[in-house]
C-alpha cells in the first residue's frame, strides 16, 4: 500500500473542505493510505516575500515532522506544494542554510536531512497510483463532457524546483481528466494565472484575469473548469459567483475539483464528494453519477485521448466545436 503524510495546509479545512473529503474518498478507493501528523502547521507561504528565513523555517518544520515518521508528503494545495518544494530545494542546495534551520528545529527535537520529498495529489495519482490502476477503479465514465483543465502557477513554476510537469506544454492533468471519458479541451489561456494572488490587493486585475480565463474556456467549448488547488477553486467558485451577483448572469463556467470529477466515475456519492458545497450550483444540474454499462467505449476514448496529450498534439478541432448548451444533461456510462 502507498503511504503518505497528508498535508492540508490552512485554507482547505477552513474554506474548501470538500477538496479534502473528495480526495480522501478517491485515495481510499485506490489503496493510498494517508497518515495524519497533528503537529503540521502553515507551509510558510504568506511569509515568502516578507521574511525568507521565517518562511523556510515554517516549511522545514513540516518537512522534518514527516521525515521523522519516514513519510513523504502529499499535499492538495498547489501553493503549499510550491512552498514546501522550494524549501526542500533550498535546504538541499545550501548546507549553511540547512545547518541554521536545523539549529532552530533542534529546540523541538527535529532535524531535516532531505530524505523525503513532497508531491501534489495529481502527481501521486499519475506517477504512483498510475493510469491503469485508476482506470480499473472506475465504475463509469462521462459522455460528451468537455473539461478545461486549470494547471495553476505554483505546480509548474519554477520547473527546476517543482518538477511537476513540462511548464510550457504540461499533459498530466489532461490525461487524468480523460481517464474519466471527458474531453480535455485545448484553450489558449490554459496556463495563465487565475487571479487569486491579487484578490484583496488589486481586485480589478484579479477579477479581470478570472473573467478572461472563464471567457476563453467557454469559447473553447468547455462545460466546466477543473481545478486541483483550493485558491484556484475559490477564485472560480466564490469570486465568480460574486461577479455574477454584481453584474448579472453574463459569462460563467462552474468549477469542479478533480477528485470530485474522478469520484463520480468511481460511483462515490455526491454527498461524500461534497458536490453541493461548490457555490456555483450549475454543476449539480449537469453531472450525474455513472449509469448504464458501456465499458468498451470508455476504454477506447481513454487510450485515444491519453495518446493525443502524450504526443503533444494540439486538439485544434476543439476550437471549431459547437459550445454545448449549459443546461444540457451530461450522461455517464458504467462498466
Amino acid at each position: 500500500m502507498i503511504k503518505y503524510a497528508l498535508f492540508l495546509g490552512c485554507n482547505i479545512p477552513a474554506r474548501v473542505s470538500q477538496y479534502e473529503d473528495s480526495s480522501r474518498a478517491i485515495l481510499k478507493n485506490l489503496g493510498v493510505e494517508l497518515i495524519e501528523i497533528r503537529d503540521f502547521s502553515c507551509c510558510g507561504y504568506p511569509l515568502r516575500n516578507i521574511d525568507q528565513k521565517a518562511y523556510i523555517l515554517s516549511s522545514a518544520k513540516n518537512l522534518a515532522l514527516a521525515e521523522k515518521k519516514g513519510l513523504s508528503i502529499l499535499t492538495l494545495c498547489k501553493c503549499c506544494f510550491g512552498s514546501l518544494k522550494k524549501a526542500e530545494y533550498l535546504l538541499k542546495e545550501d548546507s549553511d542554510l540547512r545547518q541554521d534551520i536545523n539549529q532552530a528545529l533542534a529546540g523541538n527535537g527535529l532535524k531535516y536531512e532531505g530524505n523525503i520529498t513532497v508531491k501534489h495529489l495529481l502527481s501521486v495519482l499519475y506517477h504512483d497510483v498510475g493510469i491503469n490502476a485508476i482506470k480499473g477503479s472506475l465504475s463509469g465514465s462521462y459522455k460528451d463532457l468537455r473539461i478545461a483543465t486549470h494547471y495553476g502557477c505554483h505546480a509548474l513554476r519554477p520547473s527546476r524546483i517543482t518538477r511537476f510537469d513540462d511548464p510550457v506544454a504540461p499533459t498530466i492533468f489532461d490525461e487524468l481528466v480523460e481517464i474519466t471519458g471527458a474531453v480535455s479541451v485545448d484553450w489558449p489561456k490554459k496556463l495563465e494565472c487565475c487571479g487569486a494572488p491579487l484578490t484583496g490587493i488589486n481586485d480589478d486585475i484579479s477579477i479581470g484575469l478570472t473573467k478572461k480565463k472563464v471567457s476563453d474556456a467557454k469559447k473553447s467549448g468547455a462545460d466546466y473548469l477543473c481545478t486541483a488547488c483550493p485558491f484556484c477553486h475559490l477564485q472560480f467558485d466564490f469570486l465568480q459567483k460574486r461577479i455574477i451577483s454584481n453584474n448579472g448572469n453574463g459569462e460563467h463556467l462552474a468549477p469542479i475539483l478533480y477528485p470530485q470529477l474522478l469520484g463520480l466515475c468511481m460511483g462515490i456519492d455526491k454527498e461524500t464528494l461534497g458536490i453541493g458545497m461548490n457555490l456555483n450550483g450549475l454543476m449539480v444540474e449537469k453531472i450525474d453519477p455513472p449509469a448504464s454499462p458501456e465499458q468498451g467505449n470508455k476504454k477506447t476514448k481513454s487510450i485515444e485521448y491519453g495518446s493525443r496529450w502524450r504526443a503533444g498534439r494540439s486538439d485544434s478541432n476543439n476550437h471549431k466545436s459547437t459550445i454545448i448548451n449549459q443546461q444540457s444533461k451530461k450522461l455517464l456510462h458504467g462498466k
